[in-house]
């Protein structure tokens, strides 16, 4: 073409490309491009060929993602001396999907805590179920439950570092010790303890999921997962997620990456009025129980102490995470007036925002497991989820207690 002008539609498509930066911008950089175009038909045969690096496809990988993916390992695994790797995707039930599709099979056997999120379980018990994949539910702090649920056939290990909603732990380095033992990869769901608590990895296991749309995004505005771990164990996992579509758009990845600066303080704060909000409405007469790791009375306190860290701060103390699950007295019926009840805390989906927000487990979150299987997973029917946000805390006790004292 360099012969002859170029006509107005050539033109309009084959804009001069956007400045060289010669500066570190502090925002980030979003890019939007589905498709990439190459120097040579060569180039573009090598790169999916994997002989050289770079991006080919929106759905195969993108820079704004990756980036995103790389900063959670880099905070999952900063610690550790071995390299960690990333890999993000469109939601946190995206990410779990793609670990039991690579690391199940027909006629696999997955050991699972038997008190996860409402749609873990509904992947394993009514999707994979249909591929032949059987699990067992196991309490994740007994050791020897889990060893003894292990067989032959156990392809994976599947826990959450806090349960929802139980807030009941996971006995990270015991677990990690058995699933050595039996030669099968451990993964955390890690969500309600974000990287500022607690690094599974640094405990011995070989994955950890994240619902990133929770904590690390911070703002209700963004929908995503990221899975953190060995290149061993991640690779296998980005394939599968390559060919399954459930990919992390541009956007949203920048916004989840912009969450992550500002992850510390939030936890921080969230933390500490979680603590004094469950202090506070422990002894309340209209509660049957509050669960929250760091009340003394948890059956899992003292593991939470070694589990997760401390402030950094001179004036901080312990922190365990922003979720207090509040059960009162008289079932399911008073769940649904606890949560009816409250003007400060929002009645709300999902969880880990600057919101306070509440959810009746057996109603919503955990909606899929029945009057058995909620027994099983140690659900009480009457039981309301609180996820602390930035409220004064003052605001958010008198709030539960005013709509507590309605049960009375």
């Amino acid at each position: 073409m360099a012969d002859r002008a170029r006509g107005e539609y050539t033109r309009a498509v084959n804009l001069p490309p956007p400045p060289e930066l010669h500066q570190r911008p502090l925002g980030g950089a979003v890019v939007r491009s589905a498709a990439y175009a190459f120097s040579s038909a060569e180039e573009y045969a090598d790169l999916l060929a994997g002989r050289v690096e770079g991006y080919s496809y929106g759905r195969v990988a993108n820079p704004t993602a990756d980036a995103f993916a790389a900063a959670v390992a880099a905070l999952e695994g900063g610690n550790l001396d071995r390299e960690t790797v990333g890999e993000a995707f469109a939601s946190g039930s995206a990410a779990t999907t793609a670990v039991l599709l690579t690391y199940t099979h027909a006629g696999a056997h997955v050991v699972a805590a038997r008190a996860v999120y409402g749609g873990t379980y509904a992947l394993l018990h009514s999707v994979l179920s249909r591929f032949g994949v059987s699990v067992s539910w196991a309490d994740p702090v007994d050791l020897d439950a889990v060893r003894a649920a292990i067989r032959p056939e156990t392809t994976l290990i599947w826990v959450e570092t806090i349960a929802n909603p139980t807030t009941r732990l996971a006995d990270l380095p015991g677990l990690a010790a058995i699933a050595r033992d039996a030669g099968v990869p451990l993964c955390v769901d890690s969500t309600f303890a974000s990287p500022v608590l607690c690094r599974p990895l640094e405990s011995g296991a070989d994955l950890v999921m994240h619902s990133a749309t929770k904590y690390i995004g911070g703002h209700s505005d963004v929908t995503g997962g990221v899975i953190v771990g060995t290149p061993e164990r991640v690779h296998p996992v980005r394939e599968v997620r390559i060919d399954t579509g459930g990919f992390l758009a541009p956007d949203e990845a920048y916004l989840l990456r912009r969450g992550l600066l500002t992850l510390p303080l939030r936890m921080e704060r969230i933390s500490a009025s979680a603590l004094e909000f469950a202090t506070a409405l422990a002894d309340h007469p209209a509660v049957e129980a509050v669960a929250y790791p760091g009340l003394a009375s948890h059956p899992d306190h003292q593991l939470a102490g070694k589990l997760f860290d401390r402030s950094s701060r001179p004036d901080g103390g312990p922190r365990y995470g922003g979720i207090v699950t509040v059960t009162p007295h008289g079932g399911f019926d008073a769940g649904l007036a606890l949560a009816n009840g409250l003007r400060v805390a929002l009645n709300a989906s999902s969880l880990g925002g600057v919101y306070t927000k509440v959810s009746h487990v057996a109603s919503s979150s955990h909606r899929q497991l029945d009057e058995a299987a909620l027994a099983t997973a140690g659900i009480r029917p009457g039981a309301v989820r609180f996820s602390i946000g930035l409220e004064d805390t003052d605001d958010l006790i008198a709030d539960a207690a005013t709509a507590l004292d309605r049960l009375g």
